[in-house]
């Protein structure tokens, strides 16, 4: 029997062609990522970097990291030529260096929405909401557990707010779904939802296993093989613990030919040294020898190293955000993560704040900023973090959104061409007049300054006849707004079906678990 001349069965012809349509469409309102046009921040110089990179191969070579419950990864190593005694394993100087090597330096992740695709690496910034808070909070409802009609509305709201080009995974918990089954769900409303790119599932094997599969559904097992259109966001347990969430995580992801990032989670003095510098070799060492296991699982598999460096209140134990150590660590993890020659993953708009307020303000701002001008690829927790990453904000989420947005117009540089310069303007206006009124101005009045959506620059007169709204009020009203404008964007139904087969036939298999 000839197979390849084979007619092509019906159902598949229509999910090809579905998919073809997807990739065809072109036109969204701005643009996909930030396409960085200033420098980086370079905070060390050449020799202080040399001694972060030699405390982080003592580490792994003198001290070794442990990689508990997964004996697979264990193999792996082993047979790769590491020294693996019982659980510890240890490199040589310059393995782990030597085997990310393969790792790409920059990729694309594919969304459904070929125009919402999004580059990660080299001069690219992404930024995604907040990922994996158990509680919600809005001003009219307060602060609660999170619930699945929760996470549906989140994800419409962040596929309409376009300075995030990323939809993370998950966004609140929908702590109403058993934590066995709710990542079918939660992916499915990623999909459904939304056609910019997300992030996978992580904590059990079978369900970043799901994950992926979904994921050939929609997209088509052949184009993965070729194509980044999903991630896993794993954290090592620090310090120096790998646990079989991450190698098992990797071992689906990568052996797809799909992306890791892997960001350790360090509050300094608890989970890495009190000093700074100690701390953020940690970091990098147990990052990169997470990224060295992803190329031997597959070579050539998307990784983004991650950093998550916080400093601690030592007198309570809780973590404090916005602080000069953190800042300082963004900076100096792009240095490292540019010279191993991979993306880089930070933090965002982080606060210990329990609303948005004026904490939640300088602190967001302050570790946001570190994060954009260190160079960060792929930012998570770039909007809606509150209460030390318990809460996901509604009001937070678009705030943080708007901000972002100016984040946008400073990352792509000053311009500096004729228009720029203005000459034209200067032989319409004469000295002592003003510029409000000439032709070069009102060429440029729509585009010269970015325009918050949320901030008031009204006198406050009218103000007060808008009826003296507080930021937080206006917040709340935008994201109102948008649920109320939402479109969902079209998912062919051939695919749609398959999809929602797929997370029934699942849901059968599995047994409910609520922890």
């Amino acid at each position: 029997m000839d197979v390849e001349n084979q007619p092509e069965p019906p159902r598949r012809k229509r999910r090809r062609k579905a998919r073809t349509r997807f990739r065809e469409r072109k036109i969204i309102a701005a643009p996909a990522y930030v396409k960085r046009e200033i420098p980086f921040y370079e905070f060390l110089g050449e020799e202080n970097l040399v001694k972060l990179e030699d405390q982080a191969d003592w580490l792994m070579q003198e001290v070794g990291i442990e990689f508990r419950d997964d004996p697979k990864a264990l193999e792996i190593w082993k047979k790769a030529g590491a020294d693996v005694k019982g659980t510890r394993v240890r490199l040589d100087r310059g393995m782990a260096r030597s085997l990310c090597k393969t790792a790409p330096s920059e990729f694309t992740q594919v969304a459904r929405n070929p125009a919402r695709n999004v580059r990660i690496g080299g001069n690219s910034q992404v930024f995604a909401p907040v990922y994996g808070p158990p509680f919600v909070r809005d001003l009219e409802s307060g602060r609660r557990y999170g619930s699945f009609v929760d996470f549906e509305n989140l994800v419409k709201i962040v596929s309409q707010l376009p300075s995030l080009h990323h939809s993370g995974l998950v966004i609140v918990e929908p702590c109403d779904l058993p934590v066995s089954k709710r990542h079918l769900d939660m992916v499915y409303a990623q999909m459904k939802y939304s056609d910019k790119p997300h992030l996978g599932a992580i904590t059990e094997m079978s369900r970043a296993q799901d994950s992926v599969d979904m994921a050939k559904i929609l997209h088509g097992e052949d184009f993965l093989e070729q194509n980044c259109v999903i991630m896993g966001n794993v954290n090592t347990n620090s310090p120096l613990m790998v646990d079989r969430v991450v190698t098992e995580a990797a071992r689906v992801y990568c052996g797809a030919n799909q992306g890791l990032i892997v960001a350790p989670f360090i509050l300094g003095g608890a989970m890495g040294p009190v000093t700074t510098a100690a701390s953020i070799a940690q970091a990098f060492a147990e990052a990169m020898m997470v990224g060295a296991f992803t190329q031997l699982v597959r070579p050539g598999a998307p990784f983004i190293l991650g950093n998550f460096l916080s400093s601690m209140s030592l007198r309570t134990g809780a973590p404090t955000f916005g602080m000069p150590e953190p800042v300082m660590s963004n900076f100096v993890i792009g240095q490292l993560a540019r010279r191993l020659g991979v993306p880089l993953r930070c933090g965002g708009s982080l606060t210990a704040s329990k609303i948005p307020d004026a904490q939640a303000a300088f602190e967001s701002s302050d570790s946001m900023l570190s994060t954009v001008l260190g160079g960060a690829n792929y930012i998570l927790h770039a909007a809606g973090w509150l209460e030390s990453g318990l809460c996901t904000g509604y009001e937070k989420l678009v705030i943080d959104a708007d901000r972002l947005g100016a984040y946008q117009v400073m990352l792509a540089g000053l311009a500096l061409d004729d228009n720029a310069m203005a000459r034209d303007a200067y032989s319409e206006v004469e000295p002592a007049e003003h510029f409000l009124g000439c032709a070069h101005t009102m060429r440029n009045y729509e585009t010269a300054y970015y325009e918050p959506v949320l901030s008031d620059s009204n006198n406050i007169e009218q103000w007060e006849e808008d009826g003296a709204k507080d930021t937080e009020r206006r917040a709340y009203e935008r994201w109102n707004q948008l649920l109320k404008d939402y479109q969902a964007p079209p998912l062919d139904q051939a695919i749609d079906e398959e999809l929602q087969a797929y997370v029934a036939k699942r849901k059968a298999e599995i047994p409910d678990a609520w922890y």
